[in-house]
């Protein structure tokens, strides 16, 4: 019997600036969008990037850092999971696939003088799986 497998690792560039909340318990969690490119040929033949477009929820004192180093165009490599929640807003039903991280890798060189390089293990409370709350409500796609 084969086991179930649920993981994701993608390299990218942020497309906006990370969001940092807190949840009601005080726990810290950054959202990145990240943009990844991937090759096709298009009508002619020619080879062109097409975009593909990530929400990364980062949790703990790796979302603070997240949030404290990285900002719009910086490249990351996100090693996580997906998380698949649906909610109702305006009553329809909605949903979304996102990753969940466990390491935030920072690529490239930042702007601050102390922009970090390496990754940290995320930490996420067993609790936190689905997220919830406001932010959850205007899912940008």
């Amino acid at each position: 019997m084969a086991e179930n497998s649920n993981r994701v690792i993608i390299t990218g560039n942020l497309t906006a600036d990370p969001e940092l909340r807190h949840t009601g318990g005080g726990t810290p969690v950054c959202q990145l969008r990240v943009a990844v490119n991937g090759r096709r040929k298009d009508d002619s033949g020619n080879w062109v990037d097409k975009p593909n477009y990530f929400n990364v929820t980062v949790w703990g004192a790796q979302g603070e850092n997240a949030s404290k180093y990285l900002e719009k165009g910086r490249p990351v490599a996100i090693d996580g999971r997906l998380d698949w929640r649906e909610w109702e807003k305006d009553g329809n039903k909605r949903q979304s696939v996102e990753i969940v991280a466990d390491t935030v890798q920072f690529l490239g060189s930042g702007t601050g003088s102390d922009s970090g390089g390496g990754s940290t293990p995320a930490s996420q409370p067993a609790a936190a799986t689905g997220g919830g709350g406001s932010a959850d409500d205007d899912i940008p796609f």
